[in-house]
């Protein structure tokens, strides 16, 4: 498996299969009004957390992928999504918000949990809860590799996702949605969150290759990615 982060909150997943074939992955697309630039991605699936213009440029994606765009269970190309509500602030959403009107409340997010390669993935999206619910914990599951937001303003902070992860566990944890050169939404940069986890600072790698096999019962292991 293959996982590139693209800026924000957008990652690319390559899941080999049988026979030599790939099935592509792509969740959170962004806008490049935010500064950063999309490459080009060609998805077979298409995740989106929620509707914000830096998580759901649908019309970036180079194919016509199968779209998810909210709660429920899949099952496309041996690839396994379950997406699970949640709240993108301490509130939740009021009828007026989740329409797209008026109001102060921040609108419904999307976690996915993925499985592929026997590999389990978590991206939490822009989920911004103090801590995540015992009936959101039941249905992630087990976590191999969790994808959560540490820049805060619009989701969780560096405190919030080091509590996030402590909640959930996982062998390896991917920092997003973090201030980058460019940027032009303002939130908080990577380092409070690698001291939240008592890391001083992590060497970025262009990608992630993991095998299921490469998995190791140790303690929670920070990897950063370059966009």
């Amino acid at each position: 498996m293959h996982i590139i982060w693209h800026g924000q909150s957008c990652f690319e997943i390559i899941a080999s299969q049988q026979k030599g074939e790939q099935v592509k992955i792509v969740i959170d697309p962004f806008s490049e009004d935010i500064g950063l630039s999309l490459p080009k991605i060609d998805p077979e699936i298409l995740l989106i957390t929620h509707d914000h213009y830096d998580h759901s440029n649908i019309k970036g994606v180079a194919s016509s992928p199968f779209l998810i765009k909210g709660p429920g269970e899949y099952e496309i190309k041996d690839i396994f999504v379950k997406g699970i509500p949640s709240y993108h602030d301490e509130k939740p959403a009021s009828a007026e918000a989740v329409a797209g009107k008026e109001g102060k409340e921040r609108v419904q997010n999307t976690i996915y949990a993925i499985e592929a390669e026997g590999i389990k993935l978590c991206h939490l999206g822009d989920f911004g809860q103090k801590e995540l619910t015992s009936e959101q914990i039941e249905q992630i599951g087990d976590v191999d590799i969790l994808m959560v937001p540490v820049g805060g303003t619009f989701t969780l902070d560096a405190k919030g996702a080091a509590k996030v992860v402590s909640q959930i566990e996982p062998r390896i944890v991917i920092p997003m949605h973090y201030y980058l050169p460019k940027l032009k939404i303002k939130i908080d940069g990577l380092e409070p969150f690698l001291k939240e986890m008592g890391q001083k600072s992590a060497e970025a790698q262009p990608k992630l290759l993991i095998k299921k096999k490469d998995f190791v019962a140790e303690e929670t292991k920070v990897v950063v990615l370059q966009p």
